[in-house]
């Protein structure tokens, strides 16, 4: 399988990665190769296909969209890196990857790197994303993901890694549902790494373990 593309989109308004996400997808074929876009956000909160809006506490004027993906609301800004996996899992010999296969394999990628960084992630049963496994902040969020799979495999949306951002929007919503959920990021657990290393990072533990899985 031919590896994604990857996309350097910059620093872009949520809205506009989401239209593009949407279009991109609309457009493509069973030729169309797959595409991994990279993007920082201006703060933006976001909600899933089934949050509940009561989940935004306060938006202290951070604008709120709604979305076609899963999940529950999350916080987009600068300082996190992004990646929107565009994908077609139905391009495989042999066998189509599923949801559960591709969410575990993105979440494993998020480890891998967070490993590289001597930070132990875990999953969480039942809650989508990856937390810390140890030390003082044990359980807390680290990275969330949220896709959108539509009906002939073809995915968009994708995953978001703190690395150093201002984590305090974080406390003017119950991140991805939950209260009290505590979120970190990279920088404040020691891990000072700047956002394009991670990023680079990030994109080429998922094309690895992706490719690898179909």
């Amino acid at each position: 399988m031919q590896a994604p593309f990857l996309i350097q989109r910059g620093i872009e308004s949520y809205d506009v990665s989401f239209d593009a996400m949407r279009a991109f997808t609309d457009s493509r074929d069973a030729t169309t190769p797959d595409q991994f876009w990279i993007v920082e956000h201006p703060p933006v909160f976001t909600l899933g296909l089934a949050a509940d809006r009561a989940h935004v506490l306060d938006a202290h004027d951070i604008p709120i969209v709604q979305t076609d993906r899963g999940g529950e609301v999350t916080y987009h800004g600068p300082g996190q890196v992004v990646i929107y996996l565009l994908m077609d899992l139905h391009r495989r010999t042999g066998a189509r990857m599923f949801a559960r296969e591709f969410v575990r394999t993105i979440e494993q990628s998020v480890i891998e790197v967070l490993a590289t960084y001597n930070l132990a992630g875990e999953r969480k049963p039942g809650a989508p994303g990856i937390y810390l496994a140890s030390g003082a902040s044990a359980g807390a969020k680290i990275a969330a993901l949220g896709l959108k799979i539509r009906a002939n495999g073809c995915t968009y949306h994708g995953v978001a890694l703190n690395v150093a951002m201002d984590l305090t929007p974080f406390s003017w919503i119950n991140p991805c549902g939950y209260a009290g959920l505590k979120t970190v990021d990279m920088r404040s657990q020691g891990a000072h790494i700047p956002l394009q290393e991670v990023q680079s990072a990030l994109a080429h533990a998922l094309i690895k373990n992706l490719i690898r899985s179909t």
